[in-house]
């Protein structure tokens, strides 16, 4: 089974991130890995993107050309990435800052208000991890307790308090689906 995802977005949302996070946990539940991040050159603002496989099989190429998912943190990632979209794929909309529908009438469309979740826990950083969260619910990619114990590692220099928040917006988007 491979299942590869285009997470995006703009700088400052995350996107690295939860690619990383989702490529560490993938590396954990004992599966083939690639990830490829890209960023704007104006960084905060700028389109950015992770490209994320994993499969059970061997990955002949990292480069994600047509994504069977899309995790769509704003407009101006997803008005990119949208239109390579496989045919009958699926998107998770983030509908605290995505308003218009989605273009495509064969995706199949999720809508998870992570920003609005993330403000509820007190941080709206966190909405990249809600919609991994979703992700993670939708796709089954990786155990949901292989992805908490990944937030464990992966975001272990930022402290136990942002490691915490991030395993509690992990469950709340999870739980969202």
């Amino acid at each position: 089974m491979e299942n590869n995802v285009v997470i995006c977005g703009t700088g400052g949302q995350g996107v690295l991130s939860a690619g990383t996070l989702l490529a560490y946990a993938g590396l954990e539940a004992k599966k083939n890995v690639t990830w490829i991040p890209s960023y704007g050159a104006e960084r905060r603002g700028g389109l950015s993107y992770s490209m994320v496989v994993i499969s059970d099989e061997e990955i002949y190429s990292p480069i994600v050309a047509n994504p069977a998912y899309i995790i769509g943190m704003d407009s101006i990632g997803l008005n990119v990435y949208e239109p390579i979209l496989k045919t009958n794929g699926t998107i998770i909309v983030n509908t605290s800052l995505i308003k218009s529908e989605i273009k495509r009438k064969d995706a199949k469309v999720i809508k998870v208000p992570a920003n609005k979740l993330a403000e509820e826990l007190g941080n709206v950083k966190v909405a990249n991890i809600v919609a991994i969260g979703a992700y993670i619910k939708e796709t089954n990619v990786v155990p949901l307790d292989i992805a908490i114990e990944s937030i464990k590692t992966v975001f272990s220099k930022y402290g136990e308090k942002v490691v915490n928040l991030d395993i509690n917006a992990l469950r709340i988007g999870y739980d969202y689906i």
